[in-house]
């Protein structure tokens, strides 16, 4: 399939990974400053409502430019107890930093994402080393106890306010690794297992417990949490990666993208093999760019993204597809694949049809990569479960309850795939209703700080 480029064995995942810098790296005390005091404290910042979970941005910047890193972050977590991940993760371009001010004065906008994650690490670093936590759990007593399904974002937000304020709150996975996307199908260059492992340890320190190796519908029937439990919390996420109907991929060199992040996240024995040069990934989404990104980064020369619409009709973000670009990823655009053409185990090339032309061509390649997207698995939990034509769990918006009134769900079981930060909203949404419908007030809400703050200033365009 032409001339090899590469004559020696590429580097493991693991150590390639750990030669990067961080794409996103921690900001020193020093840098911290210098960005947090560039913010202007917008009176009714456009941030805070560009943000799912509502984190009073100027109100935890502020506390980092007079160096109050523990204040900075209480205000961070009360909103969203996934701040440190969704830190890093989140599409922030397309959310609260596209909606800088600074972007209207043709200026860089504040890296609020970059001073999220300094914050909620430097604070949980603080706690680690001095023992003295960032929050105090209840000393009322309660009886009352939650299941939680899955331990991804949804769950684990869910679980650290229930427990916080006393319940009870038992998180089953049937994973031995808790994390969900986070540990499993975030890029590595966006998160590593062990930042996200570190997450979850920090939410478990608030009294939640995680039974993992557990499967609901399998180990343990849902009806039996529901007769045991207060409320039951679902945060499955979506199954495993759709499969294409496409002759030939049924062999090694066809990767779900989906098992092959998490292959490089988490198998320290896995590398790439010498031979590949050439890698097709078919899908214009966020993960199938993700995945393109992470194989330049890794070594492989010639990465391409197939697309069967233009590059504008892309789902995937626009700021992620440029960022991929400087990697050397190519988007081939209007095609459609057809047929995998192998020798045996191994790959020729790859069928495909211009959407446009109807011409039909090969492009040789050493693997392909499906990223078409992820199945949806709720009803193999319960069928009593209402779910949607498209076999997302249907909720009630404001409370995340369920159409069987104790049990509630969140995160891409109910959306169909967003980002990390919806998942910690409807987390925090459903813990909230939760407590309440247990006689139970919330002691933590992110809206105290952003209501201070507004009638601290409410005659004041800027602080």
């Amino acid at each position: 399939m032409g001339n090899k480029t590469s004559s020696k064995p590429l580097l493991s995942p693991k150590r390639l990974e750990r030669q990067f810098s961080d794409y996103k790296p921690l900001y020193s005390e020093a840098e911290a400053l210098i960005e947090a005091n560039r913010c202007i404290n917008c009176y009714d910042a456009p941030c805070i409502s560009a943000c799912p979970t509502g984190i009073d941005i100027p109100a935890f910047i502020k506390k980092i430019a007079t160096g109050n890193i523990i204040g900075s972050a209480k205000v961070i977590f009360e909103a969203n107890m996934l701040g440190y991940s969704t830190g890093r993760v989140c599409p922030v371009e397309e959310l609260c930093v596209g909606v800088c001010v600074y972007n209207d004065l043709n200026s860089s906008p504040i890296q609020i994402g970059r001073l999220q994650h300094y914050a909620a690490k430097k604070a949980m670093e603080i706690e680690e080393n001095t023992g003295k936590k960032l929050f105090t759990r209840s000393n009322r007593k309660s009886d009352k106890k939650v299941a939680l399904i899955g331990a991804g974002p949804a769950s684990l937000a869910c679980a650290a306010y229930l427990a916080l304020d006393g319940v009870e709150a038992v998180i089953f996975e049937k994973d031995t690794l808790p994390g969900g996307l986070n540990t499993t199908a975030v890029a590595p260059y966006k998160i590593q297992t062990e930042a996200s492992i570190e997450e979850v340890n920090w939410i478990l320190r608030h009294g939640v417990e995680l039974k993992t190796g557990v499967e609901i519908g399998k180990d343990i029937a849902l009806e039996k949490l529901i007769d045991e439990y207060e409320a039951v919390f679902i945060g499955i996420g979506l199954g495993t990666g759709k499969r294409l109907e496409l002759k030939g991929n049924d062999i090694a060199a066809v990767w779900r993208a989906t098992d092959l992040i998490r292959k490089i996240k988490n198998d320290p024995d896995f590398s790439l093999p010498d031979e590949l040069n050439t890698v097709l990934i078919i899908g214009g989404g966020n993960t199938a760019i993700d995945i393109s990104r992470e194989l330049a980064m890794l070594g492989v020369k010639d990465v391409r993204l197939l697309y069967r619409r233009s590059r504008k009709e892309m789902p995937g973000y626009e700021h992620e597809m440029v960022e991929a670009s400087r990697y050397g990823v190519r988007l081939v655009e209007h095609v459609t694949p057809l047929e995998i053409i192998r020798n045996g185990e191994q790959i020729k090339a790859l069928k495909v049809k211009s959407t446009i032309s109807n011409d039909i061509f090969d492009l040789p390649c050493d693997w392909v990569v499906e990223a078409v997207g992820q199945l949806k698995h709720v009803s193999k939990i319960s069928p009593e479960i209402e779910v949607d034509d498209q076999g997302r769990v249907m909720v009630d918006a404001k409370t995340r309850r369920t159409s069987n009134p104790k049990v509630y769900a969140g995160g891409d079981c109910i959306n169909g795939g967003k980002e990390v930060v919806n998942a910690a909203q409807d987390g925090r949404e459903a813990a909230f209703d939760i407590l309440r419908n247990l006689g139970i007030s919330p002691s933590l809400h992110g809206e105290k700080y952003f209501k201070s703050f507004v009638s601290e200033n409410k005659n004041q365009g800027f602080i």
